[in-house]
Order: structure tokens, then C-alpha cells, then sequence
């Protein structure tokens, strides 16, 4: 008989593990959207419309043995798994993979393609009414947005508001990085507000329209019709049973092994964002895990101890400004960090965007040449 694996949560990590499974288990993908989401590519198919099928894909031919339930989970116990409903699956080898949430328009709250397409094409005529748009986050998702929006609306000023006293506050954010992203943002007409925060959200849904006027509590007011929240990303990890919510951590990643299984658990994984990893969390990271994941149930099947181990990945931020902007660093073997320029971090986001893609079952149709903007 052959081991039974359930997998919680069908993005990077997640679809890639099951796919590597099909053969040899019985693999059930929970995942209560009806397809998956190619989160690299989000913040481009916001902007563009053109982009909507590269990003929103069926789970068609994932699998050839195994099935795609469409289910939430309420609770995961080693071996268990229920569902929404009092449905139980019970199993060898869980794996856990569900990701992180994200603010409109990087994630979208409709669990349907056809819903999650409307949403966006209601905020794109929205924003064709727009004057000034505010970005509530100075980091790289909310700078990556803005980036997108100047692209795709050429006379709409956008204003970012970072708490902090300059955008891209993290440490390990190399300065000649930041100061190209700011210099490519202030030539597009983008205003970067910095060093304090708004004072109360604007009275509107993200993504809508409706005419506001923000402040700042440095007394900084900013009138715009539409705004995004582009902070408070947490790791989804709310169904672990109460034996297991012990391996939480303050930030709601989940304590893991060298081996990705949850400390002191041999046969239930995590992968992707939710691991308290070191390291980066992106879609290239989580593919990673899932290697190691797969190799490591393979050998427990075959009666081995597991054989891989993940090392944290090197540091890489890719941040695309639009179709052809951006920068971009990567560390290196020697521990060194490199800057690039627009030219390669746009072929670094389109590798990222192929490396992380399910596999195709007939060919993609080429998304439309992008209209040329001159590179910083």
C-alpha cells in the first residue's frame, strides 16, 4: 500500500511537493483556492491585464495519481488533518506549506480565478480615475507596486508613506541598492514620505476608489483617491493543534530541523515562509525546501533516515520597478553582496518567474512586448 501524504497549502512549495510525490504515494493537496496563484507575478498582473493568465493557473495536470481538494483546514495534528467541513484525512506524511498573507493586490481575498480577475479589472478602471494613489508601506512589495503603477499609468503620481526614516529600512538592504530604487522611483514623479506614520487608515477598502485626505503624525497631509496597505505580512499557521502551536514562534513561523520536519516530529514537514529559517522568504527558497522535503519522505518510505538537509539560502533581493527598471543584490560564495542594475534584475525576475512556475501542460502564449521606459 502506498504511503499517504497530505500536503496543506498548493503554492510554490506546496504544489512542488506533491507533483514529486505523485509517483510513489498517494498525495492529497488541500488548498482552498480553485488554482494557483504565481505570487511573483502579482504585482505586474495588478498593473496589467495582460499578465492575468501567466498568474492565475488550474491545477490542471499537477497531478496524474493523486487529487487537488479545494478545502480550508481547521486544524493539523501529526497524521491528522481536518478540514472545514467534519471531513478527516488521516495520514503517513504531512506536509505544511500555506504560505504567508498579503494585502491587496499582491494577494487577493477571492479564492476563485473568475473573482479574483474581476476584483482586479474593478480596481484598474478605478485607478484610470485616479490622480494620486498612496501606498501605505516603504518596503519592497509596497515600492515593487509603485513601480507597476508608474509603468502602467503614466500621469498618476503616486505618495509612499514609510514609517520609518527611509524607505527599504531593513539592514541588509545595501545602500547603492536603495539609493538606484529611490533615484528610478523620484524620476517617475513617485513622492516618498518618510519618518512617520499615517495617523488613522483612509475610510476606504483598499484597491477602491473614494476621494481622501490622509495625515501623517508628523502633520504630513496627502489627498489621494485610491490607497494600498503594502506591510503586515504574517505567516499562516493558525491551524496547528494545541500540542503543536508550542512550535510557534512570536513571529508565527514554525520551529523546523535541518531537515525541514517540525522539531521533534519525523514525519510532518513545513516549507516555504512559515519556516523559522534564517533566510529570505521567496517563491525560489520555498522549491528549495521542497527538494528537501521530497528526498527526505523517499527515504523515510524506503525505511531510511532522512538524507537531505537545507542550508539557509544566500541573501537575494529582486525588485522590479515595472518591466524593464529595477535592482536588484545577491550574495555571493565569499559571503560579498552585488548590486545590479534594471537590465539584470529584470532577467533575474523573469528567471524567477520560469524557475517557479507550474509545469505547463501546453505551451504559455507569450505575454504582449512591454512598452520601453529608459532604464536608471
Amino acid at each position: 500500500m502506498a504511503a499517504r501524504v497530505v500536503v496543506v497549502g498548493g503554492g510554490y512549495g506546496g504544489s512542488a511537493v506533491a507533483r514529486q510525490l505523485d509517483d510513489v504515494a498517494d498525495v492529497v493537496l488541500v488548498e482552498p483556492r480553485d488554482g494557483f496563484v504565481h505570487t511573483v507575478g502579482a504585482l505586474r498582473a495588478a498593473a496589467d491585464a495582460a499578465w492575468e493568465d501567466r498568474v492565475f493557473r488550474p491545477y490542471d495536470g499537477l497531478l496524474k495519481r493523486g487529487r487537488v481538494l479545494q478545502d480550508w483546514v481547521r486544524s493539523v495534528s501529526p497524521g491528522v488533518v481536518l478540514l472545514s467541513t467534519t471531513q478527516r484525512l488521516e495520514a503517513d506524511f504531512v506536509v505544511l506549506a500555506t504560505g504567508t498573507s498579503y494585502a491587496f493586490p499582491a494577494k487577493t481575498g477571492d479564492l476563485t480565478r473568475d473573482g479574483a480577475v474581476a476584483a482586479l479589472a474593478r480596481m484598474r478602471d478605478d485607478l484610470s480615475r485616479c490622480d494620486a494613489v498612496l501606498v501605505e508601506g516603504g518596503g519592497p512589495v509596497g515600492l515593487e507596486l509603485a513601480g507597476e503603477l508608474t509603468h502602467a499609468f503614466e500621469d498618476l503620481h503616486v505618495v509612499v508613506v514609510e514609517r520609518e526614516d527611509r524607505v527599504l529600512p531593513g539592514e541588509d538592504v545595501e545602500p547603492e541598492l536603495r539609493e538606484s530604487v529611490v533615484r528610478q522611483l523620484t524620476d517617475r514623479g513617485v513622492e516618498l514620505v518618510t519618518g512617520a506614520a499615517l495617523v488613522a487608515p483612509p475610510p476606504y477598502e483598499v484597491g477602491r476608489y473614494g476621494p481622501f485626505v490622509a495625515e501623517t503624525a508628523a502633520g504630513v497631509s496627502i489627498g489621494a483617491q485610491m490607497w494600498f496597505r503594502c506591510h503586515g505580512a504574517r505567516p499562516l499557521t493558525d491551524y496547528l493543534d494545541d500540542d503543536l502551536v508550542a512550535l510557534r514562534r512570536r513571529d508565527r513561523t514554525v520551529r523546523v530541523t535541518r531537515h525541514l520536519s517540525l522539531v521533534g516530529e519525523d514525519r510532518l514537514f513545513a516549507v516555504g515562509d512559515i519556516t523559522d529559517m534564517p533566510e529570505d522568504k521567496r517563491a525560489t527558497v520555498a522549491h528549495e525546501h521542497a527538494g528537501v522535503v521530497v528526498q527526505n519522505i523517499r527515504d523515510l518510505m524506503a525505511g531510511h533516515p532522512p538524507s537531505a538537509a537545507h542550508r539557509p539560502a544566500r541573501r537575494r533581493l529582486v525588485l522590479a520597478l515595472g518591466p524593464d527598471a529595477g535592482a536588484a543584490q545577491v550574495e555571493q560564495a565569499d559571503g560579498s553582496v552585488v548590486v545590479l542594475g534594471a537590465r539584470d534584475t529584470v532577467r533575474l525576475k523573469e528567471d524567477d518567474l520560469t524557475r517557479t512556475d507550474l509545469p505547463a501542460p501546453v505551451a504559455l502564449v507569450g505575454v504582449p512586448p512591454q512598452p520601453k521606459r529608459p532604464t536608471a
